[in-house]
């Protein structure tokens, strides 16, 4: 079951049915949100209150996603006014193809999008 909100140009969608916790799920959304230039350098999040309240999820989840964002130093805490994007999108072209041509082969293959991403992730680490 999806949940999801529009917040700050972007849409923000929960999967619960996922193995992927929440709060790295809020966390990856906004991260590929920065990557692709949908939010820039001092567009704001919505607060966690109102994010969690839309989404139907707890605070202290949006809270874990924000800290993470925050210590990756993507985006600041402000109290009272928020998270705001600090970081500003980088030059991704060519690791846009390579993931393209990654999901190509994938698909060529008939390996499921879930085995693919456990590859990435796998080979990240």
């Amino acid at each position: 079951m999806y949940s999801n909100n529009y917040a700050a140009g972007m849409l923000l969608r929960i999967d619960s049915t996922s193995t992927e916790p929440l709060f790295a799920q809020l966390a990856g959304q906004v991260r590929a949100a920065v990557a692709r230039g949908e939010l820039g350098v001092g567009e704001r999040l919505p607060g966690a209150r109102e994010l969690a309240g839309s989404l139907d999820i707890n605070l202290h989840t949006v809270l874990r996603a924000y800290q993470e964002l925050r210590d990756e130093g993507l985006i600041e805490l402000r109290r009272g006014r928020g998270a705001v994007v600090t970081a500003a999108p980088q030059d991704n072209a060519e690791l846009h193809a390579a993931i393209g041509e990654l999901v190509r082969v994938s698909r060529s293959l008939g390996i499921a999008p879930q085995t693919t991403t456990a590859l990435v992730k796998e080979a990240l680490r």
